[in-house]
């Protein structure tokens, strides 16, 4: 099983969502860990196919929470939040920026990290 590693603000904004939201993120984000997919988990469009993005609903609004497992042997949850607009189904602009950010920052991490320790 694969490490679950929270990346900046990522794991209070999930505490900070409804509990069933919090829940089917916890699962799909669990399958993750065993090697596994869940249904709510898709990849994020523009960044790769080992970038996911899990989606939850819930009366209050839609979450999003995006991951990574193309980096080392753990899964790296990168960012969390909820979706302000319901125009249309794409990740807001502002958030895939911080994403590009996080995940540029995370690759540079590890390949450093990974240089150390031949």
């Amino acid at each position: 099983m694969k490490n679950l590693t929270w990346l900046a603000d990522s794991r209070s904004n999930v505490k900070s969502f409804p509990a069933g939201v919090q829940d089917d993120i916890g699962y799909a984000l669990y399958a993750a860990q065993l090697g596994e997919r869940s249904p709510k988990a898709k990849p994020l469009h523009g960044l790769g196919g080992h970038v996911m993005e899990i989606a939850a609903y819930d009366a209050s609004g839609t979450y999003r929470a995006i991951y990574t497992v193309s980096i080392g042997e753990s899964i790296y949850v990168i960012h969390a939040f909820q979706k302000k607009s319901t125009a249309g189904i794409a990740t807001p602009k502002p958030e895939m920026e911080l994403i590009r950010q996080r995940l540029k920052q995370l690759r540079s991490e590890v390949k450093n990290a990974e240089e150390r320790c031949p």
